[in-house]
C-alpha cells in the first residue's frame, strides 16, 4: 500500500495509457478507406482524474504509441501532458517533463504495467502497476491494485493516494459542488 509519507511527496501522476488506463486492447480497421483506431476507457477512471485535478496533483500520460484515441480521451479530460513517444522509449521524455516542472523523480507516482514501464518505475518515487501487470513489472512494484488496467484501476490509485493524504473527502466535496451540488 501507499505509506502517508510517500503520498505527500507526490506532485505528479504518471499513467501509461495501454494496459492501465485501457484493457490493453485496441480494434484497428478501415473506415472509407481511412485506418481507423478504438480503444476502450473505464468513465470510472476519467471521474477519478477530474477530481484529482483540484488537489495539487498534476497528470501526465505516457505512452509509447502514437494514438489519436488517446488524445481525443485526454481532451475530453483536459489533461494537459499527453506523451506519445514512438517505439516505448519513455524516459527521456519524462525526465524532460519532470526538469519542465522543476520536479525530481521522487515527486513522481507512476502507474505501468508492461517491460516499456520498468526504466520509469525503477526510478519514480512511488511505483504501481495494476492487478494484470507482468511479473517483472509487479517485481520493482511498491504497490499493485486490486484492479485490472481499464477496469478502474486509475481510480483506485487516486481513491487511496487522496485518502491516504487526507485529501478525499475534500476533492470530492469540490467535485459535487462544480457539478452543481446544491447540499454543503
Amino acid at each position: 500500500m501507499i505509506t502517508p509519507e510517500r503520498a505527500q511527496r507526490v506532485k505528479l501522476l504518471g499513467l501509461d495509457v495501454d494496459g492501465v488506463l485501457t484493457d490493453n486492447a485496441i480494434w484497428l480497421g478501415p473506415i472509407e478507406g481511412e485506418r481507423v483506431e478504438f480503444k476502450r476507457f473505464d468513465i470510472s477512471d476519467g471521474l477519478g482524474m477530474v477530481i484529482l485535478r483540484n488537489t495539487g496533483i498534476d497528470i501526465a500520460w505516457v505512452t509509447g504509441r502514437q494514438s489519436e484515441a488517446t488524445a481525443l480521451r485526454a481532451r475530453e479530460l483536459r489533461i494537459d501532458t499527453v506523451i506519445q513517444v514512438s517505439g516505448a522509449r519513455k524516459l527521456a521524455a519524462v525526465e524532460a517533463l519532470l526538469k519542465t516542472k522543476g520536479l525530481v523523480w521522487d515527486e513522481l507516482a507512476f502507474v505501468g504495467d508492461d517491460l516499456a514501464d520498468l526504466p520509469l518505475l525503477r526510478r519514480a518515487g512511488l511505483a504501481i502497476t495494476v492487478a494484470n501487470g507482468c511479473p517483472e513489472v509487479k517485481a520493482v512494484c511498491e504497490w499493485v491494485t486490486r484492479a485490472e488496467g481499464g477496469h478502474g484501476a486509475v481510480r483506485e490509485v487516486i481513491e487511496v493516494l487522496l485518502k491516504t493524504r487526507g485529501q478525499w473527502d475534500g476533492a470530492v466535496a469540490t467535485y459535487l459542488h462544480d457539478v452543481g451540488d446544491p447540499k454543503p
